[in-house]
């Protein structure tokens, strides 16, 4: 069975948001403790990431077993909210890290790593949108639909 294009996002999209979702797990863990509550920069990038998977789940798995389910202009407005969402975090994390020299500190290595996986996941889901945005407007099903259209 050959993977479409669409599949192939889908499958690189759920790994770097559960890779995200580590990222950001331990930065929230290591910020939050004895009353304190952590930065929002962090806690709004673990939202992103729960809210990642989520729809990275619908668009993968509600087209092929719940058709009744999904709704093409639906897809593309959550892909919409999501990569608007990325873009945010992404942009928040970076300004809140700035670009410290970090000389293997293992704590700003992570910040790092979090704002270059939240750029990332920007970008993938920024060609999600666009692929899907371009197959909703055209008045198709899906982007990686098998039969070609008599359009």
């Amino acid at each position: 069975m050959a993977l479409g294009m669409i599949t192939i996002i889908h499958i690189v999209l759920a790994i770097l948001v559960i890779i995200e979702l580590g990222i950001t797990g331990y930065l929230v863990n290591m910020t939050s403790g004895f009353g304190a509550s952590s930065p929002a920069t962090y806690a709004f990038l673990l939202f992103d990431s729960i809210w990642s998977l989520f729809i990275v789940i619908y668009l993968a798995i509600t087209p092929i077993y719940l058709a009744r389910f999904y709704h093409a202009l639906a897809a593309f407005v959550l892909l919409v909210i999501t990569t608007i969402f990325w873009f945010a975090g992404a942009i928040a994390l970076a300004c809140f890290v700035g670009a410290p020299a970090c000389h293997g500190n293992n704590w700003c290595q992570t910040n790092e790593a979090g704002v270059a996986f939240a750029f990332f996941l920007w970008a993938g889901f920024l060609a999600l949108t666009v692929l899907e945005g371009l197959t909703t407007l055209r008045g198709h099903a899906r982007a990686d639909k098998t039969t070609p259209s008599n359009v």
